[in-house]
């Protein structure tokens, strides 16, 4: 930090000097809020505005990365082209280490280009076949930003699931924090004068009461590590985290649970927005807790196992890191690899089980099972939403922390002048600091918010598929999507015969 220019008025005073690390503790635990602000304001225009620009936005993302992909194939092409003639084959390099090698290699770029030629003909070929389910993706989305247009309040939602993982973790720390001191404390003597002969016979081993000379002093060590309770101590910490890893995955099902139950109320809705119940958010939330916390908790310990299993592989891989052969760190490194996969196949089944709970009201795996099924019936769909739906994020996640982090490198810079002095950027040597502080809690903003869209965006289209599947159009059994949806599918509601 720069020092503080003379004659500057401070809360010290006038003219009083700052100290260049007080500056820095300041401005990094209290980020700017102002940019903080910019990024939720960001996040909340640009989930409102897919209702008006997410197909052309959604065409424009998929065309361009059509257009990265053919000019790297055309770099590749000219790069092939310049080592023909006086570039080095494989067989004149062999295998190294340094990568640059292969750089001036024909055959790299050549390989390059095979391999993006292939992947542009997939995709143009994905664009033509499926463009189809690409609308109703587009079609959806719309319909994700007109729900949370009418139930403003189920983007605040996370700072409820926030204060709950807060409690947990809180919760865990003190509890870990018992158990490591739960022995009793115990003491060694130690002496400051070696020249008083009294003292110069200490072991350490000696009591603190009476202590042997005057010089001598009593310094903890270590606490008792006999008894019951010291002898299952790493059993008890198991047992901890594992109520954290249970009480978290719980907080989170059941934000999940609560943001499907007020879209689906949206969708299931006759006549939108006149229908859809004036505070769905608390409603879902109440009806969650009242009828679906047993199978909230079911799903959560169900993850929380797998999680459990993985934790006790990376402590057993750290704790043999020294004494394992090749066999054996294959096989841990194999079974790190499916249990990743399988947790991250459970958190896909938990999550539309839990839209599935919160839509017709039955137990956790009844719910899992329809769920599934119903996805495997429709898996194209699924995967052309899931692509399209996080192209579409991923861009709305870089515009807000892109646009925040160069906002901020302008300002605190010095690049961005202010008039008044009171949001003047202070004089920094070091800006960096408060431009990464600024950028994680744009991240933060930006995910919280995009996290309620993506629930959005699945419940909605399990609702979709629901309605598919359960009614035909006719008076007895109407479709609920949207105009723009049964425009897409070719399909109508039949309107009541007038006598």
């Amino acid at each position: 930090m720069g020092p503080r220019r003379p004659g500057d008025a401070g809360a010290g005073g006038a003219g009083a000097e700052w100290d260049p690390g007080v500056r820095a503790v300041v401005l990094t635990l209290s980020p700017p809020p102002s940019g903080l602000l910019i990024a939720m304001v960001l996040s909340l225009l640009f989930l409102l505005l897919l209702r008006l620009v997410a197909g052309v936005l959604v065409w424009v993302l998929i065309l361009g990365v059509l257009a990265v992909t053919a000019y790297g194939i055309y770099h590749c092409w000219r790069e092939y082209s310049t080592l023909r003639t006086a570039g080095a084959t494989i067989s004149n390099v062999g295998f190294t280490t340094n990568l640059s090698v292969y750089s001036n290699v024909q055959e790299t770029w050549l390989a390059a280009l095979i391999i993006l030629a292939v992947v542009e003909g997939v995709l143009l070929l994905l664009l033509i076949f499926l463009r189809k389910r690409i609308l109703i993706a587009i079609a959806l989305i719309q319909e994700s930003s007109r729900a949370i247009g009418y139930m403003m309040s189920t983007l605040f939602y996370p700072l409820v699931t926030f204060l709950l993982l807060l409690i947990c973790v809180a919760y865990w720390a003190m509890t870990a924090l018992y158990l490591a001191t739960s022995g009793t404390p115990l003491y060694r003597v130690t002496s400051s004068n070696s020249s008083d002969p009294r003292c110069s016979g200490i072991s350490g081993n000696e009591t603190c009461n009476p202590l042997p000379c005057p010089a001598a002093g009593c310094t903890f060590y270590k606490y008792q590590a006999e008894g019951l309770y010291q002898r299952n101590l790493f059993n008890l910490q198991l047992y901890n985290v594992l109520g954290l890893l249970w009480a978290a995955n719980f907080a989170l099902a059941l934000g999940q649970c609560v943001l499907a139950g007020a879209f689906a109320s949206y969708y299931w809705a006759r006549d939108k927005p006149r229908d859809v119940p004036a505070c769905a958010v608390g409603s879902a939330f109440l009806r969650t807790l009242r009828y679906h916390t047993g199978s909230l908790a079911f799903g959560a310990l169900i993850l929380t196992i797998v999680q459990l299993i993985r934790i006790l592989l990376e402590y057993l891989d750290h704790k043999l890191k020294g004494a394992q052969n090749p066999f054996t760190r294959c096989l841990l490194c194999c079974l790190k690899c499916c249990f990743w996969c399988l947790e991250k196949f459970i958190k896909f089944l938990n999550r539309n089980a839990y839209i599935m709970i919160a839509i017709y009201g039955k137990n956790f795996c009844t719910s899992a099972k329809n769920a599934f099924k119903l996805l495997m019936r429709n898996i194209v769909r699924v995967v052309v939403l899931d692509k399209v739906t996080d192209l579409l994020l991923l861009f709305g996640k870089l515009l807000v922390v892109g646009g925040v982090g160069v906002l901020g490198f302008f300002f605190f810079s010095g690049q961005i002048q202010i008039s008044d002095p009171q949001f003047r950027s202070p004089s920094l040597n070091y800006y960096w600091l408060p431009i990464l502080t600024v950028v994680v809690g744009a991240y933060l903003i930006a995910q919280g918010f995009f996290s309620v869209y993506s629930m959005c965006v699945d419940t909605l289209f399990l609702c979709f598929l629901e309605d598919l599947e359960r009614n035909d159009g006719s008076v007895e059994k109407p479709y609920y999507m949207s105009s723009s949806l049964m425009k897409i599918l070719n399909k109508k509601n039949k309107k009541a015969e007038t006598k």
